[in-house]
């Protein structure tokens, strides 16, 4: 007698004719967790010179590419250099905006003043990057102005264009917008008889719709998002998008970043403001990288990380300048970001910047009170997973199931047998503890509904060890 409880796909019961036949079954041959490679979206601005239109997504492999995509010295540009020198190996997809029609673009000068008494150097740093300039004894400040301005030409990435008139380099973004505020200026020279003064980029203004880009990207899953964007406006919409994105109908998980590098009290304010558990603020004050860069590095060194349960905690994020001594966080400072939603970054040996704590800006729930299911990023990118792995095993073992009395109590077997996969690989833990907790019963009001409860320990990282060393005489 055949058994009941095996059924055909493409062999049908009422098969007459004679022969033996067999079909292919492939529902049960995963019996691995799905993988979990990090997907990153860059939003930034684009230049008309660039070859890709706005709101185009645009996989990018190479600094290269992104400025033939995006023009030379774009904000979308800069943002993928800092992205592929963090994480050479990322999965970078980019979508670009235009500046937008009424905003206004930020710009700065340097001021020289001469003429040189003896040979040296000029020194320019725009941002991270650096430009070194001769300069010969006898040099007047308007040759001096112009001569630089002829040596920055040779720097098509620079995010400014310059131009020189009477010792005085003024510099004007090349996207408009309030992100090319965050481009530092800095100059020294060694040349006796010159000095050369600084007047910071400012007066950027208006910056594009955010909503517009996520609104085309909607649909794709990327599990990192970073934007150069760090106002309160722009980082709603942003977690707006990410609540939409990742809740229970799209399921696609996903954390936002943004960088901020002004003073602290800005920083724990913002990201108040702000308060969710998939947007991470990273901080790192009085570096020559803008904040774009920091946002994009660190959320590049995120999607390296395919481990969900793993801490951030000591990698480095390449291609970030270290501020100087007197601008680095000291520990009471660190530990001001922690306790409000802000992630900080420090100095570590060889003047590499690294991550001190991954953390989300939640730290609060709706009622106001400290929350820190949140805290730590681990936490609802480990969630994400967790429900990835249910959902692929469901779709994989019942893709066109009735809903029998026998169903249920098989889900359950399969639920428990991807909890103790996940417990193997040290992303949950005390799976046998919380089995009895694990209800999967059919719907009350609708007949072909099945409702699960899957308790879910998630494995914590070890940030903090305490130890008393006792002396003995």
């Amino acid at each position: 007698m055949a058994s009941k409880n095996i059924s055909f796909d493409t062999i049908l019961a009422s098969i007459r004719k004679p022969g033996k036949y067999f079909e292919f079954n492939t529902r049960f041959a995963v019996r691995t967790l799905p993988s979990n490679l990090q997907r990153m979206l860059i939003i930034g601005q684009r230049l008309v010179a660039g070859t890709v239109a706005a709101l185009v997504p645009t996989q990018v492999f190479s600094d290269a590419e992104a400025a033939d995509y995006f023009g030379h010295g774009s904000l979308a540009h800069l943002m993928c250099r800092a992205a592929i020198t963090a994480n050479r190996y990322l999965d970078l997809t980019v979508i670009a905006l235009d500046d937008a029609e009424t905003a206004v673009a930020a710009s700065g000068t340097l001021t020289i003043t001469g003429p040189a008494t003896t040979s040296g150097t000029l020194g320019l740093s725009i941002g991270s990057q650096r430009v070194e300039l001769g300069v010969a004894s006898g040099d007047t400040a308007a040759a001096i102005a112009a001569a630089l301005v002829t040596e920055l030409a040779k720097y098509p990435a620079l995010p400014v264009t310059a131009a020189a008139a009477l010792g005085v380099v003024t510099f004007t973004a090349k996207n408009k917008g309030t992100v090319a505020n965050q481009i530092d200026l800095l100059a020294d020279c060694t040349a006796k008889g010159v000095a050369a003064t600084v007047a910071a980029m400012a007066g950027g203004s208006v910056d594009p719709t955010l909503s517009t880009a996520l609104a085309k990207v909607f649909a794709e899953q990327y599990h990192v998002v970073a934007t150069p964007y760090n106002d309160q406006t722009n980082l709603t919409t942003l977690r707006d998008h990410l609540d939409a994105v990742s809740g229970s109908m799209e399921q696609r998980g996903a954390v936002g970043v943004y960088g901020f590098d002004g003073a602290l009290a800005s920083a724990t304010t913002l990201a108040g403001q702000v308060n969710h558990g998939r947007v991470v603020p990273v901080y790192l004050r009085g570096t020559k990288s803008p904040a774009f860069d920091i946002a994009c590095a660190f959320g590049a060194v995120a999607a390296y990380e395919e481990d969900p349960a793993m801490p951030l905690n000591d990698l480095e994020l390449k291609g970030i300048s270290a501020p100087p001594i007197d601008q680095r966080l000291s520990r009471t400072e660190q530990e001001n970001c922690l306790n409000n939603g802000v992630t900080p970054l420090e100095v570590g040996p060889g003047e590499k910047v690294q991550i001190v704590r991954a953390i989300t800006s939640y730290t609060k729930d709706p009622q106001g009170i400290t929350d820190i299911s949140l805290l730590d990023m681990t936490t609802i990118r480990t969630l994400d997973y967790v429900r990835l792995a249910c959902r692929t095993r469901i779709s994989l073992r019942f893709p066109r199931s009735k809903l029998s009395s026998k169903i249920p109590a098989r889900v359950r077997t399969e639920l428990i047998d991807v909890l103790f996969k996940l417990e193997e690989l040290e992303i949950v833990e005390n799976v046998a503890d919380n089995i009895a907790g694990i209800i999967v019963e059919r719907d009350l009001q609708d007949p072909n509904r099945l409702n699960a409860k899957i308790p879910v320990d998630v494995v914590n990282g070890l940030h903090v060890f305490a130890g008393r060393i006792d002396l003995l005489l």
